[in-house]
This record gives structure tokens, C-alpha cells and sequence, in this order.
């Protein structure tokens, strides 16, 4: 089979070809066949008579041949052109398949060629990837992402899409955004706030559908999620604040969400309803019964069109099972089951039952004053059904398998950086900074990200004694932890994320900077949420933090950085190069340079 220009298959030979003579002299032969070639060579010359010019160069690392690719067409290196067609009677045998090559986002910046086979992503060189004939070979279960590097110059290129929220200084404490989320494709785009809110955000198809693609998305659904409560039983306050939003994977026209505040989790149904029934018997159309003895004739209901219309409802509620605050939610692989953390317990719930979960992790003492550390994050392995992690706030990473036994009190791995024993480090902050407040599983599963209060560190599943890397997120507030301690900014919580192919992380900072670091090449760069750039298609410019001296034009003072304005929640699109950054009550959408 050959792939044509449409990424369809179509047969190798035309069954109308007629029967090649018997007898045919060597020499008009031979002469037939350069005839054929040349003319192959000339229509070939272009890409661009496959159809659609390929607009984005592409070029294999380790080889010096170039070639190009586009959405749709078959990818072919320079100076080995491919027929566009089958090949006549009498000609050397067709040139093997070439599947389609997919574009990303991913191939604006470095030209890195990922796949992922069965899941597991590798690099795809030159010499395992082209064909004698100077085609790209990929096996047909193969989905190739073209990958980017994001500090390919030195610096990374990203530019200002959007932002939602009002611009006004006067900010509301129920409008602070607590949350951010996209789904599992990145067409929606959830955030939670201090006021119980979730607001569904749908990625814009005129700007996915622009070349080159934009990333705005337009307000698509917003409901009420949590209501402020009281526990009478125990005289607390239970606040609205949506803590933690989990997608679940699309099964069908729906989509489904978990929200949590610190004690209630529930199970929201998104769903669209463009026809309604009209013509009921013994109802009115404005739900009203209808007396039954003015019904004088039998009527068939018929569906008539209507305005699109966003539903929003409960499905499940999950409550009365955390004695203490809920700060983390999972879904499993499995997406039939998920799993909720609060500061000493984790529980494991199925999706079907509200009335019953199961107690997996239990780190109370007997006695309460022999606590010593609490449960921050927890999070389903992305593969392995049975395996969840959890991190503590003495630093710790617990790795737990569910086959072992059904109270997961004995961890299987434990991830612990060693102990420093220069004595100049130890500090009266050393065990607070040292709490882990977010950890995240890579999308291969193989390695993990933890984020504490002034670094972010890479482990390996493979290896517990020490983080594989470690990057300084804020190094330069060591020294102001004092103030940071009396100001209780010290317990802030920074979430992390991974992008799309795991070679890049982001977390938040202070002053409404936020930090992406490139595994790949080691490079990091310092970028601002800021209401200044709210410009389209305005590039950031890097940040730099002066910690003491004389400080250069484009440098900010390390006092005079505001720490109440913070980066706590950032999300990355799981496809392309979109990321959501929440700053007070503002959600900033950039994307690489277009």
C-alpha cells in the first residue's frame, strides 16, 4: 500500500494497467525506463505539486540530509524525490509505505523527532528512520510527535494569547483562583476559585485551525461547584474554595470532572443540549401539567432545534470521609477509580459508590503529639493501576503498590534526598523549606517532579537515593526567609507541571514571575505574568532578580519584589506548547512564538 497525498492508502498498481509485452527489445527498453525516470525527477522536484507546500524545515539529527513536513503529507528528504504516484509496468519495485507525518506545535523550536511507541517515548535518529530511497519510515503503530527545544538560542520564545479576569486593582478574595486544569486533549481549559466557582474554558476552533495554530480559548460553561458549609458537630467553618479540579478521559459527548474543597468531592457531568421536545400530552411546554380533561387529542411529541445550551450537573457526591482537610485528588488509569489525600489519610474511592471508600494510607499516630510530619500530595501512577505516590512535609516521597496489601502502611520505594552534614546549611527553616507542597508523575511514568519552597527536583522511579536534578527556583530568598517566616509566606504552596513530552518543567514564583527549565539542554529562563503584555502575540521578555551589587536595566531588586503577587497554579497544554498561568484573579494564556 502507498499513502497518497491525502493520507490515504491506495493500492501500489492500478488494476486497470494493461499486461506488459512479452517481447520487448533491451535497448527501447532501457530507453522506456529513463524516459519514465526523468519525468519522475522533474514532477518530484517540488513538494509542492503534492498539493500543499510544507512550510515548516525539518532536519534529522546525526544526518545532513534536510527535507520538510506538513499536516497531511508524506515527509521526503531532499534529493531523493519520490514519485507521487505509482510506478508504470517494467519499473523497479514501489517504494515502501510512507505513513503521515503529524505537526505539532512542537516543531517551531529545535526539531527533535519523539515517538511514542506503546507508550513509551524514545528518540528517533536518522539512521533507524530513513529509508535508502530518503523517506521517513515509521512502523504504522508508531505516533510520531515532532519535539521542540525550548531553549534552542538560549532563551525561550513565548508570547502573550490571552487573558481572563477583570483588569481592576480592587480584587475580591472569592474571585482568587485556586486552581487550573486542562483535560486530557487540551481543548478545555477548567479553573477553580476561593468562591466555590468552576469555570470551563473551550479552545477557539477558528485560532486551532489558523496556521499558525493560536491558543485562545473562550468561556464555555460556569457553575456554582461548592457552597460555603458549617459542621455544627465539630463548630468549623467548611469554606467553598475549590482546591483540586481531575479531568476524566472522554468516553462519549460528555465530559466529567472532579471537584473537591477540603471536605466534599463531586463528580460534575458537561454536557451540551441543542434540541428540545415539544408537543408533551400532559405537559405544558413550560412544564406545567395539563388538566386531564381539556386533552381532547392524542399529540406526538416531536425534537425541535435550539440555542446550544452548556449543562452542568452533579452526578455524585463523595462527603463524610476526611476528618481532615482534603488536599489532593487522582484519578487511576483505570478512570473507574480515584483516590483522595488529606493531611493523614488517603482514601479509594470507585466513581459508581458515594456511601464507601477504602482507607489505603493511614499515617495518624496513637497519640497526636508524637506526629511528626502530614501528607501533602498524592498522585496515581499514569499507567500501573496499583502504584500511587505521596509526598510528606519532611521531604519524603513514598512509592506504594496496592497488591501488597490493602492498607498501604509499608511504602515500596522511598524517595529521600541525603542528609546535608555541612552544619552551615542547617538553619531553624531547614525543615519547613524542605516541605514538598506538589509532586507530579511524569506522562511516561518513569520519572517524577517534586516541588518544595526553593527548588524543583527530577527522580527517577528507578533510583531512591537522590534526585536525578535539581533546580533552584528562588535561591535568591534564602536569605529572606526571616521575613518571609513572620509574613507567612514561607508556607506557601507551589504547584509544578511537566509539558507535553517531559522535557520541560514550570512552577511559580513571587512577584508574578514563573520559572520553565529545559531538561534537555539545562537552560531555564524567568518569565512575568504582567498586565503590561496583555498586547497579542507580545513576547516576554526574560526576567533576572539582582541579589546585591549594582543592578543592570532589565534587573529587579530582590527587595522590591511583591509577595502578594504569587504564582501558585500553572497548567500546561498536554499536546502543544500552551500554558495557563493563574496570577490573584487573572488566568495569562501564552504560547511559543508564532
Amino acid at each position: 500500500m502507498i499513502y497518497g497525498t491525502n493520507g490515504s492508502a491506495r493500492s501500489a498498481s492500478s488494476p486497470s494497467s494493461p499486461a506488459a509485452p512479452s517481447e520487448t527489445s533491451a535497448s527501447s527498453e532501457r530507453s522506456m525506463k529513463s524516459k519514465v525516470q526523468t519525468s519522475f525527477r522533474q514532477n518530484a522536484s517540488s513538494i509542492g505539486r503534492w498539493g500543499r507546500s510544507a512550510t515548516n524545515p525539518v532536519t534529522i539529527p546525526g544526518s545532513t540530509a534536510s527535507g520538510t513536513a506538513d499536516v497531511g503529507y508524506a515527509y521526503t528528504l531532499t534529493g531523493s524525490p519520490s514519485p507521487p504516484h505509482s510506478p508504470p509496468i517494467n519499473m523497479p519495485p514501489p517504494i515502501p509505505p510512507r505513513p503521515v507525518i503529524r505537526q505539532s506545535s512542537f516543531t517551531k523550536i529545535g526539531y527533535m523527532i519523539n515517538t511514542a511507541v506503546n507508550g513509551t517515548k524514545k528518540q528517533f535518529s536518522s539512521s533507524n528512520s530513513s529509508s535508502g530511497n530518503g523517506v521517513l519510515i515509521v512502523p504504522s503503530s508508531t505516533v510520531v510527535t515532532i519535539g521542540f527545544d525550548m531553549a534552542g538560542n538560549g532563551e525561550t520564545s513565548w508570547c502573550f494569547s490571552q487573558i481572563k479576569g477583570a483588569l481592576d486593582d480592587d480584587v475580591t478574595e472569592a474571585d482568587i483562583i485556586s486552581c487550573v486544569e486542562f483535560n486530557d486533549d487540551g481543548e478545555l481549559l477548567a479553573t477553580g476559585d476561593k468562591g466555590g466557582r468552576v469555570v470551563i474554558f473551550q479552545r477557539d476552533a477558528a485560532s486551532k485551525a489558523s496556521t499558525p495554530r493560536r491558543g485562545e480559548y473562550n468561556v464555555y460553561s460556569t457553575f456554582q461547584s461548592h457552597e460555603p458549609e458549617f459542621d455544627y458537630l465539630k463548630s468549623l467553618e467548611i469554606e467553598e474554595k475549590i482546591n483540586k479540579i481531575r479531568w476524566l478521559k472522554r468516553k462519549n459527548q460528555s465530559h466529567f470532572l472532579l471537584s473537591t474543597n477540603d471536605k466534599t468531592i463531586k463528580l460534575w457531568k458537561v454536557s451540551e443540549r441543542d434540541k428540545r421536545v415539544e408537543g408533551y400530552n400532559t405537559r405544558e411546554d413550560n412544564g406545567g401539567v395539563r388538566d386531564p380533561t381539556s386533552i381532547t387529542a392524542l399529540r406526538v411529541p416531536s425534537i425541535k432545534p435550539m440555542d446550544l445550551m452548556v449543562e452542568a450537573s452533579p452526578r455524585r457526591i463523595f462527603a463524610n470521609a476526611h476528618t481532615y482537610h482534603i488536599n489532593s485528588i487522582s484519578v487511576n488509569s483505570d478512570q473507574e477509580t480515584y483516590l483522595s489525600a488529606d493531611d493523614l489519610r488517603i482514601n479509594l474511592w470507585h466513581l459508581e459508590i458515594t456511601d464507601q471508600s477504602f482507607n489505603i494510607v493511614d499515617i495518624k499516630p496513637a497519640n497526636m503529639e508524637e506526629l511528626t510530619e502530614v501528607i501533602t500530595a498524592a498522585e496515581f501512577h499514569p499507567t500501573e493501576c496499583n502504584v500511587f505516590v505521596y509526598s510528606s512535609s519532611k521531604g519524603t516521597i513514598r512509592l506504594c503498590d496496592m497488591r501488597s496489601s490493602a492498607l498501604c502502611d509499608r511504602h515500596a520505594k522511598l524517595f529521600e534526598e541525603p542528609e546535608d552534614v555541612d552544619l552551615t546549611n542547617k538553619s531553624f527553616f531547614r525543615e519547613i523549606i524542605s516541605s514538598i507542597s506538589d509532586v507530579k508523575l511524569s506522562n511516561s511514568g518513569r520519572y517524577m517532579i517534586s516541588r518544595d519552597y526553593l527548588s524543583i527536583k527530577v527522580w527517577d522511579l528507578h533510583m531512591e537515593t537522590k534526585p536525578i536534578e535539581t533546580y533552584p527556583v528562588h535561591e535568591y530568598l534564602r536569605t529572606k526567609l526571616c521575613s518571609l517566616y513572620e509574613n507567612d509566606c514561607i508556607f506557601d504552596k507551589f504547584e509544578c507541571c511537566w509539558n507535553g513530552n517531559d522535557t520541560a518543567i514550570m512552577t511559580g514564583s513571587y512577584n508574578n514571575f514563573f520559572r520553565i527549565f529545559d531538561r534537555s539542554t539545562n537552560k531555564d529562563v524567568t518569565l512575568e505574568a504582567s498586565r503590561d503584555i496583555i498586547k497579542p502575540k507580545t513576547v516576554l521578555k526574560p526576567r533576572k532578580v539582582c541579589t546585591g551589587g549594582k543592578r543592570k536595566k532589565d534587573e529587579i531588586s530582590v527587595d522590591c519584589l511583591a509577595f502578594n503577587k504569587r504564582i501558585l497554579h500553572t497548567a500546561w497544554h498536554p499536546l502543544e506548547n500552551i500554558i495557563a498561568v493563574a496570577a490573584t484573579n487573572n488566568l495569562f494564556i501564552f504560547q511559543d512564538k508564532f
